[in-house]
């Protein structure tokens, strides 16, 4: 995974956490409203999880998908390769003439 997606992660993760933290820290108060908070809070964290785990088959689905295509033609991602690096390279030597 790219260091975006993992700083991503690791964010959405502690996030979590303090979420969680937070409705430890507040169980003992009785207020109406801070119980209503709680239940949303609660609320968001389930969602929050279902929507985490969806992505996440989503992604490892789309990553094993990529990896048999490249398996199955190894040829193509090397030829693409070329022919961008090769564009590159005549764009970068053509500006400095």
């Amino acid at each position: 995974m790219s260091k975006a997606t993992n700083a991503a992660i690791q964010y959405i993760e502690e996030l979590a956490h303090d979420a969680n933290a937070l409705l430890a820290a507040t169980s003992d108060v009785a207020s109406e409203r801070v119980s209503e908070a709680r239940e949303r809070l609660a609320d968001a964290l389930d969602n929050g999880r279902d929507v985490y785990k969806t992505l996440r088959k989503q992604a490892i689905k789309g990553a094993q998908r990529a990896d048999e295509a490249v398996r199955e033609n190894p040829y193509a991602p090397i030829g693409v390769a070329l022919v961008l690096g090769g564009l590159l390279v005549f764009l970068f030597t053509r500006r400095r003439h």
